[in-house]
């Protein structure tokens, strides 16, 4: 289900000794957060030293001992000598070539280091054949841009250009090569390969013909950057992960079911939830079931008095079910917090009932549901604080103003003010006063957790003095525990 990803990326502009170079600290610092938000763990160097690089490439190498994919992309100056090419640092000599072999990062050791870590996958992009005055410090001619080599198994190498070619700086924040890759890196369910074409072919458009990518492959299996839901996970059925798409049959009852839950009228679906028996519900199939579970979790969101029981005695209620049918239910209920009816997912999580659910995770007999539910969010891990369904006890420090009935002015998690206005735009006029609602000190932490998607269980709160003395809290309108940048 989950895939480890470790990337290493430099961008090099400011050399010391040849033309500085526009883009490729943008290049870098994009390539990196978009790879991150693929769920690769990247480490960004800009404007390295060679020394830098070396030391960068060892730790990478050792990092990439227990990883699935490893990912080195490149943007700054390249150049080949007899056949074999090198990545330049800032500080690279480029009076002579045995200077510039040796203070200069060898595209060879960087396909060695990560052939020898063992990694399923390697990916070397390189945006490393702008022109350049190498050549002609050096007063030779011939070989121009970079050299085509060899990929071990498992490996793509892919170019800027194609060989010998040069690429361009690009016109905009980024070179002409790296801004058509940002394009389309992320495509949902896109093959690598049929990405790299993407990429050549926006490319073309952009250059004029121009510039042409190139790409070198020994591939053995298949690699997505962005796998949709439906290839990541494969206990359940497409349909029943984008559950829009889910046909109801009337013949069967699991469907019945589902179709007065969907009617979103509580007469309707109180009813429906309340005749849910173990018996009669373990029969119902693992999609059914688990499309049954999106439902209740939407309907107790919706404040149907028979979902909310039914999630607080869920235990009580599932007991004696099959392991696996209990699993597919409670997989269900927390899938809907996340993933919306196409399967993709929320921009806003559905935490309506959330402490309510994620209190289940006290029960170690259903750990497998909060495992399931951690491994459909692990590309998405930046956009939290602690990945939901791990079991993760996380410190709140809350900052009272003692002058004001304990209005809320800061809250600390991680060392870092976590509250800000929810509007970007808010400001606060000099002497005006944050208009704040009451509320109590229970209700105050039940709202952090919520929008923090830490579970209340796994939050300890501190207030610095005693929390018995406080009764009540004033939070300020319109503010919220902003997430992760």
């Amino acid at each position: 289900m989950s895939r480890s990803l470790s990337a290493l990326i430099i961008g090099n502009s400011k050399y010391a000794k040849a033309s500085k170079l526009k883009n490729p600290v943008h290049d870098a610092e994009d390539i990196a957060e978009r790879l991150e938000r693929c769920g690769f763990d990247a480490t960004t160097l800009i404007d390295a030293t060679y020394k830098q690089m070396d030391r960068a490439l060892r730790a990478f190498k050792a990092d990439l001992a227990d990883q699935d994919v490893g990912l080195f992309f490149f943007a700054g100056h390249g150049f080949q000598i007899d056949g074999d090419n090198y990545l330049a640092a800032i500080d690279t000599v480029i009076d002579d070539e045995v200077e510039a072999k040796h203070s200069s990062l060898a595209l060879n050791r960087v396909i060695d280091r990560m052939e020898k870590a063992g990694t399923a996958t390697n990916i070397i992009i390189l945006d490393a054949c702008r022109d350049n005055p190498f050549e002609r410090n050096w007063h030779r001619g011939g070989a121009r841009g970079l050299a085509p080599v060899y990929a071990p198994r498992g490996t793509i190498i892919a170019y800027a250009t194609s060989p010998g070619q040069f690429a361009s700086d690009g016109k905009g924040r980024n070179g002409a090569y790296t801004a058509a890759l940002l394009q389309h890196i992320d495509a949902q369910d896109c093959s690598i390969e049929a990405m790299f074409k993407r990429v050549r072919n926006s490319l073309n458009v952009t250059t004029g013909g121009k510039q042409i990518s190139w790409e070198h492959t020994s591939l053995a299996g298949e690699f997505y950057f962005n796998l949709g839901i439906a290839k990541r996970i494969t206990e359940y059925g497409p349909t029943a992960l984008s559950d829009e798409l889910y046909i109801l049959d009337e013949a069967r009852a699991s469907h019945q079911v589902i179709r007065k839950l969907k009617s979103l009228t509580w007469p309707k679906q109180n009813p429906a939830i309340s005749g849910l028996k173990a018996a009669h519900i373990s029969k119902f199939g693992r999609d059914a079931l688990f499309v049954l579970g999106r439902n209740i979790y939407q309907s107790a969101c919706g404040n149907s008095h028979s979902a909310m029981e039914f999630i607080h005695d869920f235990v009580a209620r599932t007991a004696g079910m099959p392991d696996a049918k209990r699993k597919a239910l409670l997989d269900g209920m927390l899938f809907e917090v996340f993933f919306d009816c196409t399967g993709k997912v929320r921009a806003d999580p559905k935490a309506g009932r959330f402490n309510e659910l994620f209190a289940l995770q006290k029960h170690k007999e259903l750990a497998d549901s909060f495992a399931f539910i951690a491994g459909c969010l692990l590309p998405e891990i930046r956009r939290f604080r602690v990945l939901p369904g791990k079991d993760q006890p996380t410190a709140v420090d809350v900052t009272l103003d003692s002058m004001a009935d304990n209005a809320v002015t800061k809250i600390f998690v991680g060392g870092l003010n976590v509250l800000s206005p929810e509007d970007e735009e808010f400001e606060i006029e000099k002497g005006a006063k944050i208009p704040r609602r009451t509320l109590t000190r229970e209700d105050f932490e039940d709202r952090i957790a919520c929008q923090l998607l830490i579970p209340r269980h796994l939050l300890t709160f501190a207030y610095g003095r005693p929390a018995k003395g406080i009764a009540t809290v004033k939070f300020p309108y319109g503010w919220s525990c902003c997430p992760p940048d």
